[in-house]
């Protein structure tokens, strides 16, 4: 590992979890292990990190330096606070979750306990395989941590090859609500169109919306520029 690299312990083997795992052991950082649970979960992950540890949440938080934790929004909070209670957190400890509603205050318990809180939400939707580390590249990264703890969030999405946006604490939730707003009405839109395609035989609708739905998204992102940055 070169200098300067991190042991990183993964808790959750959802669609994330191994995919930004995967970014960060690409960056140099050493994947001590991942928590997964299920055997869908357990092929994801040694599917995406080959040869990983398969750890229990325990182990992972006593030997990593980075715990990222990549679990469902719902169970985030009472994960860290049950952790929190047996005495697992180590001071010093980054703790790194991708929850885009919830800034830092969620790992309160973890930074109580002197762990170092980020939060890290990659603006994509993951299909949990190798296909998503390049579309890392062209990813905006949310990020909210402690002042001085900022560079560290940012450093971490550059790494995983992602745009790193500073997000504050008191603008996670209109932040989430504007990405879910925007998947959730592609999806949608989609769906209803798939169904009307194949409701008439076409045999490959997929391929037929592929160009309009990336096209017209392009569009609509051309004619909403970001707005000019103030001096």
């Amino acid at each position: 590992m070169k200098p300067g690299r991190l042991g990183v312990g993964i808790i959750g083997a959802g669609r994330v979890g191994p995919v930004l795992g995967a970014a960060l052991a690409g960056a140099g950082h050493a994947i001590i292990g991942i928590n997964a649970i299920g055997a869908d979960a357990i092929e994801r992950a040694e599917a995406v990190l080959p040869g990983v540890q398969l750890l229990d949440a325990p182990t992972i938080i006593e030997r990593s330096e980075l715990v990222l934790l990549t679990v469902p929004t719902d169970e985030l909070a009472d994960l860290v606070a049950g952790l929190a209670a047996t005495g697992a957190w180590q001071p010093g400890q980054l703790v790194v979750h991708t929850a885009a509603e919830h800034g830092i205050e969620v790992l309160r318990p973890a930074y109580e306990r002197g762990a170092i809180p980020i939060a890290l939400h990659p603006a994509m939707t993951f299909t949990g395989t190798s296909l998503d580390l390049s579309r890392l590249l062209e990813t905006v990264v949310a990020v909210t941590a402690p002042g001085p703890v900022l560079p560290i969030g940012q450093a971490l999405a550059v790494e995983m090859g992602a745009e790193p946006m500073v997000v504050d604490e008191a603008d996670r939730p209109a932040y989430a609500e504007a990405v879910a707003t925007a998947r959730d009405f592609a999806d949608g839109i989609v769906a209803q169109a798939m169904r009307q395609l194949h409701e008439i035989g076409v045999e490959r609708p997929a391929r037929v919306l592929g160009g309009v739905v990336r096209s017209a998204v392009e569009t609509a992102l051309s004619r909403y520029p970001d707005p000019p940055i103030e001096p």
